[in-house]
C-alpha cells in the first residue's frame, strides 16, 4: 500500500475528469429530477456548454430524458431533464446463512423481479446452479437492449461464512466445499455478467443511506439484526468498507452479557441468540422468513432477548459514536415492524443508562427495508460504482469494463 505522504502514481487524466463531470451530471439529475440545463450549471459548477454536451451524451446513452418544454417563465424556455429508469440495470443477489435472495432492479431502483429461497444452511455443491438459473430468468423478462445495459452482479454474503458455515448446522463436509468455492468468480463464469463480492452488512447499510430523505445523515451506521448482526457504517455520506470489504464488523465488538461475561456482539444481539433461548424450552427455530415466525407465542423468551439484544447494541453504538462522528443510528431485521420497532425501544432505553464523557449520541431510527436491504444495496452498488461513483479506481473499473 502507498505512503500517504507519497505522491499518487496516477493522477487524474482528462479522461477521468470527463468521466467525473459526467457523473456529477447524471447524479444531479437523478436526485434532483426536473432540472433545466441552466440549474444543471449552476448546480455542478460546469460551463452551460459542458453540462449541455454531457445531458446530450447521457441522452444519447438511454440514461436521461427530456419531459415537455415549461413555458411562461423568465427568459428562455426551459427542458426539464430526468432519469430514464430503463437506461441501466444491475442485479443483487444475497446469499446468506438462511437464505438466497436475488433482485434484478434498474437505474431508478424499482425492483423489476425478485426470487428468494430460505434454506437450514447454504449448500456450496448447488448454490451457484441455482443463482444462475435464476438470474438467467430474471434477465430473460428484459428485452435485448435492456440486457446490453446490465452493469453486473453485485454478490452479498456475510464476511468469511464459508468457512463458518458450521455455525448454522452445516454438515462438516460443507466447510470443505465451500473453502474450494470462489463464489464471485464462479457466478460470474456461470451468468457470463461481471460479478463483484460485496458484505452483506455494507450493502444493506447503503441502500438505508439512499432511501433515506434528504438532508441526508452524513454519517451513520446501520445495524442488521439476523442469524448474526450484520452492520455498515458511513462517513462523510462514503460508505466505508475498508481494504478487504470488512471495516464496519461491528458484530464481532466485545460487549457485556446480562450474565456479567464478555460476549461478540453475534452472540447476544442475533436470532442465533433468540434461538439458544428457546432451545432451553425444547423449540427449534424454524426454516423460513422470521416474518413468519410466531413471536406472540415465543413472547416469554423475545422479551429478555429483546433487552440484551437492546443492552448489546447501545454498547456498539456507543463505542462507534465514540470513534465516528454519529449522526445517526439504524436498526433493522427482518423480523416483523413491530420487533423491529421493540428492538429500537431497548436499544435506546440501554443508550440513556450509559455514561457519556464527550460522545455525543446518534438518534436512532427504525430501518425501512427489512430484509430487501442487502440485495438492493448489492444492487445498487453495482449501479452505483458503474454511473455515478467519482472515485477513480470505481471510474477505470468501469471503463476497463
Amino acid at each position: 500500500m502507498a505512503d500517504f505522504f507519497e505522491p499518487a502514481e496516477r493522477g487524474v487524466q482528462h479522461a477521468s475528469l470527463r468521466a467525473a463531470n459526467r457523473r456529477a451530471v447524471l447524479t444531479a439529475i437523478a436526485f434532483n429530477q426536473g432540472l433545466s440545463n441552466a440549474d444543471l450549471s449552476r448546480r455542478t459548477g460546469l460551463a452551460p456548454q459542458t453540462a449541455s454536451a454531457i445531458v446530450t451524451e447521457l441522452e444519447d446513452d438511454g440514461l436521461v430524458t427530456r419531459g415537455e418544454v415549461l413555458r411562461g417563465r423568465r427568459g428562455q424556455p426551459a427542458t426539464p431533464l430526468f432519469l430514464d429508469y430503463n437506461g441501466a440495470y444491475s442485479i443483487g443477489c444475497e446469499i446468506s446463512w438462511r437464505h438466497i435472495d436475488i433482485m434484478l432492479v434498474n437505474v431508478g431502483s424499482q425492483e423489476i423481479g425478485r426470487y428468494r429461497r430460505d434454506y437450514a444452511y447454504p449448500d456450496a455443491t448447488t448454490i451457484v446452479d441455482e443463482a444462475a438459473r435464476t438470474i438467467a430468468g430474471l434477465v430473460a423478462a428484459l428485452d435485448a437492449k435492456a440486457q446490453a445495459r446490465i452493469a453486473g452482479i453485485g454478490l452479498a454474503t456475510p464476511s468469511h461464512f464459508g468457512e463458518l458455515v458450521t455455525l448454522v448446522g452445516a454438515p462438516a463436509e460443507q466447510v470443505a466445499a465451500w473453502t474450494d468455492l470462489d463464489l464471485a468468480t464462479a457466478l460470474e463464469a456461470a451468468t457470463g455478467l461481471p460479478t463483484t463480492w460485496l458484505n452483506d452488512g455494507n450493502c444493506a447499510c447503503f441502500a438505508e443511506m439512499v432511501f433515506s430523505p434528504p438532508p441526508r445523515p452524513s454519517n451513520l451506521v446501520h445495524l442488521f439484526v439476523s442469524t448474526f448482526l450484520g452492520a455498515g457504517i458511513t462517513a462523510e455520506h462514503t460508505l466505508r468498507e475498508g481494504p478487504t470489504g470488512n471495516s464496519a464488523n461491528l458484530g464481532s465488538m466485545l460487549v457485556n452479557g446480562h450474565d456479567g461475561r464478555r460476549a461478540l456482539g453475534h452472540d447476544l444481539a442475533s436470532t442465533v441468540a433468540l434461538g439458544n433461548r428457546l432451545a432451553t424450552a425444547g423449540i427449534t427455530l424454524p426454516v423460513g422468513s422470521p416474518t413468519e415466525w410466531p413471536w406472540a407465542e415465543w413472547e416469554r423468551y423475545v422479551a429478555p432477548w429483546l433487552d440484551e439484544a437492546g443492552s448489546a447494541m447501545a454498547e456498539i453504538i456507543y463505542n462507534t459514536a465514540a470513534v465516528v462522528e454519529l449522526d445517526q443510528a439504524i436498526i433493522d431485521s427482518a423480523a416483523p415492524a413491530e420487533i423491529v420497532d421493540r428492538l429500537v425501544a431497548a436499544t435506546e432505553l440501554s443508550l440513556a443508562t450509559l455514561a457519556r464523557v464527550g460522545v455525543k449520541l446518534p438518534r436512532l431510527v427504525a430501518g425501512k427495508l427489512g430484509n430487501r436491504a442487502a440485495p438492493l444495496g448489492a444492487a445498487q452498488l453495482t449501479m452505483f460504482r458503474k454511473h455515478f461513483s467519482r472515485d477513480l479506481s470505481d471510474m477505470l473499473a468501469a471503463e476497463e469494463g
